[in-house]
């Protein structure tokens, strides 16, 4: 059987088409919060941009990529680990000047071993340097919203309970 798109189906998909690039954009980027024996939260140093961020990045979603299936990829980019990452930790509406709010899905990386830290290989394009550094140290190496979604989502775990909802860094629920 043959099937023929006529006018109608035509104008409709370009009706579609049109509405969909009518709507309002909103990026999404995923990380993994990994932690080694002591709890330390291992912190990655762009080459792009002052400061440190966790290990992830933008999901890319034109290409059908779920934030999760985002963030294990960027981990394998970034610092060579290809690992199956825990639950969902925290969700984080970001909004920022001069560009469209920013929907940030942190996942647990887990608890690296020696082993696991001895086989970290940045991505020498993007990456300066790693650390690991203390709970009470972060907001000195993470900038506001992602300072505290990382101190949200090291509570998520403490505590059990369930994913964290923020915005701008700040619990909503």
């Amino acid at each position: 059987m043959t099937t023929t798109q006529g006018p109608q189906d035509t104008h409709d998909s370009q009706d579609y088409a049109a509405y969909i690039a009518s709507l309002p954009r909103v990026l999404a980027a995923s990380a993994a919060l990994f932690r080694d024996g002591e709890g330390r939260v291992l912190l990655v140093e762009p080459a792009y941009r002052e400061g440190w961020v966790l290990p992830g990045g933008t999901i890319e979603s034109d290409d059908g990529e779920s934030p999760r299936e985002g963030a294990r990829r960027e981990t394998a980019e970034e610092i060579g680990l290809d690992r199956g990452l825990g639950r969902l930790l925290a969700v984080d509406w970001v909004r920022g000047a001069g560009r469209p709010p920013v929907v940030a899905y942190l996942y647990d990386g887990g608890v690296l071993g020696e082993d696991d830290l001895a086989a970290i290989r940045l991505q020498e394009s993007e990456l300066l340097s790693w650390r690991l550094v203390p709970r009470g140290e972060l907001t000195g190496y993470l900038e506001g919203s992602t300072g505290r979604r990382v101190l949200a989502a090291l509570d998520v775990l403490a505590d059990g309970s369930g994913t964290a909802e923020l915005e701008d860094g700040h619990r909503v629920r």
